[in-house]
């Protein structure tokens, strides 16, 4: 069992305990970024934009959803679903099965974001675009994508459950709706 080194500890030399205090006493941790000061992003705010991956376009045809609709029901407010060119890229490749799918993301309603990267894994772009830019939100089913997301702070995750679109991690100032 690890046990807590209390600040008054004979082993940690002054330098160490000064950096433990201004560590617990900053209002910026290292590791977060400066949006998210106030215990949640402030860069998330409607109209929201959604990234949305290549399984919950799948799965939302197999629940007989309409994305735009079916997530304008779920925050309360407007939302511009937004496709990555790589996950564009993943519906083409599944070829003619996923033809529904593929017209799907081709509506103007989707915000077409262009990819500047070279040969990458639509995951590993979404999770990329969601590090640099917290004015995301992210709709997926995968669970390694959502794994991989919840270990980012600030970015509220999508999904769909009981022929429905939920929304996990989303500050309760946004008017996120609670079951």
């Amino acid at each position: 069992m690890k046990r807590m080194l209390s600040l008054r500890d004979e082993r940690l030399k002054e330098k160490d305990r000064l950096n433990l205090w201004s560590y617990f006493l900053s209002p910026f941790s290292p590791q977060h970024p400066s949006c998210l000061f106030f215990q949640y992003n402030t860069q998330l705010g409607p109209p929201y934009h959604i990234l949305v991956d290549t399984n919950f376009i799948n799965f939302s045809i197999k629940a007989k959803l309409d994305l735009v609709q079916s997530m304008m029901d779920c925050l309360y407010a407007k939302c511009i679903p937004c496709i990555t060119d790589c996950v564009m890229a993943e519906i083409e490749k599944l070829g003619q099965k996923y033809r529904v799918a593929l017209r799907i993301a081709k509506d103007p309603r989707f915000d077409r974001l262009p990819c500047t990267h070279k040969g990458t894994y639509a995951d590993d772009c979404l999770v990329q675009r969601v590090t640099q830019h917290k004015c995301y939100i992210v709709a997926t089913v995968d669970r390694d994508l959502k794994r991989r997301i919840r270990k980012i702070p600030g970015v509220p995750i999508m999904y769909l459950s009981n022929h429905r679109y939920n929304i996990e991690r989303m500050p309760d100032d946004y008017g996120a709706p609670r079951f």
